[in-house]
Parts: structure tokens; sequence; C-alpha cells
């Protein structure tokens, strides 16, 4: 199943499901096109996890850390699905990063390895916008990662039941192939991640853990029309803006 949070046509919020192009809530149908598709989720915190993928570290001429490297994006960065991002101006470099997400069903903390997909709703997109001018200058990255816009999410939440355990993950830009992988070639598991985490902090209901992106990053443009594709859940897509420095 798809879960979709949208506003449907008289503005309220709603949580519904996505079958093809037809969303649903309450006995009442909606076609995707007529309603405005929001974040599938409100997170108190996004958890990510850099050179999860062995290509992407190498690309980053780093090495797949010994244990996961985790870094926050707080809900400032949250971005709707078919939105216009707007990005930071005078920045040489902004880059995309497609990323599988975990949406955690429910707050936990010391969850188990073998536990730990109970714990988990279900999986949706996201695309981990990261300004390297200040990433490379900052060990916290909160310049880098954590600014506004910097985490389009969505557009569904598909139950695990959805998605396959090689699912696909493709970013395009304009059209574009650029990045092309599956998720079975993460480093460290789903369940490690969550396992990994909870050691440290309590996850709440709609919080995502962003599990890392393949080889293929590389530096947006003012007007570039982005998607990420995940099989099982869908595509996220957006469009990028940048302001001219003032």
């Amino acid at each position: 199943m798809h879960h979709i949070r949208f506003r449907d046509p008289s503005g309220t919020v709603r949580q519904g499901t996505l079958d093809d192009d037809t969303v649903a809530f309450g006995g009442q149908q909606y076609d995707r096109d007529a309603v405005d598709v929001l974040p599938p989720c409100e997170p108190t915190k996004i958890v990510c996890v850099g050179r999860n993928y062995a290509d992407h570290a190498a690309e980053r001429d780093a090495d797949v850390p010994d244990r996961p490297l985790l870094f926050l994006k707080p809900p400032n960065a949250v971005a709707a699905p078919e939105s216009t991002v707007t990005l930071p101006a005078g920045k040489e470099r902004i880059d995309w990063e497609a990323e599988f997400a975990v949406v955690i069903d429910e707050q936990c903390r010391h969850v188990a390895e073998a536990d730990a997909l109970d714990v988990v709703r279900g999986y949706t997109c996201l695309n981990d916008l990261s300004n390297r001018d200040d990433q490379d200058r900052e060990q916290n990255w909160v310049r880098g990662k954590a600014f506004d816009n910097a985490a389009p999410l969505g557009p569904v939440v598909a139950t695990p039941d959805e998605v396959p355990d090689d699912a696909a993950i493709e970013l395009r830009v304009n059209g574009e192939t650029k990045q092309a992988a599956t998720i079975d070639q993460f480093y460290f598991s789903v369940s490690a991640l969550i396992a990994e985490i909870t050691e440290y902090m309590t996850l709440e209901p709609g919080d995502v853990i962003s599990t890392g992106t393949p080889a293929g990053v590389g530096a947006l443009a003012d007007g570039d029309h982005v998607e990420v594709e995940i099989e099982g859940i869908g595509t996220l897509e957006h469009d990028v803006e940048i302001p001219d420095a003032g």
C-alpha cells in the first residue's frame, strides 16, 4: 500500500492512500492532479547516513567508515514533492543525492537489530541536497546539510511489502540518468542502522532515516528538474531555483 499526505480541494490536510493516480480518503476519491501532495510524514528529525555505498565513498575520495557516519537534518529541511526548491545563493556547488528513506512508525529506543524492522512504517524517497562549499569546510555539516529545503521528501510512504530487498534507485536530472544502484549495495543494512541510531537517541513516529547515496552525485543548476525513483515506492520530483547572490 502507498500512503499519501495531501491537501484536499477544501484546503484540509488528509492522510490517504494512492492507487495509480487516484487518491482516496474517507470514502472520497480525488485525481492526484486535483490535490496538493505534501511530504508524507512530519519528522522531528532526519537522521542521515554518510558513505553507505562504497562507490560513493570512493568518488568523495573517502573510506567507508567502520561504523555508520551519522548527521542530522532538522524539520526546516523538509521540502514537498512537486515543489520548486530554493537553494542557497552564491555557492559553487550544491549536489543532488538520491536516497532510500526509512519512516519510523513508533517511539523507540534501544531497538535490537533483530527487531528493527518492527518499528518501520515504510519507505519513501529523499534527495539529500548537499552544499559542498560549506560541507567541506566544517565538521558538523550544519551549513552543508541542514539549510532550508535540503531534504525534498516523498511522494508516498510505501509499506515494506511493496519494496523488494534489491530495489533499484535512480536519479535523473532533466531526464538524464545520473545515479543508478540497488539498495542491497548498502554497507550498513536498515536494521543495523536502526539499532545503531536508537542506541544513542529516541526516534519518534514520522522520523526519517536516510540511508546514504550511491555514486554519481553532481552539481545542480538553476532551473533543473530532478526525479528520484525507487522501485516499489514511486518517483519524487522537484524543480530547483538558485537565486542570484546578493
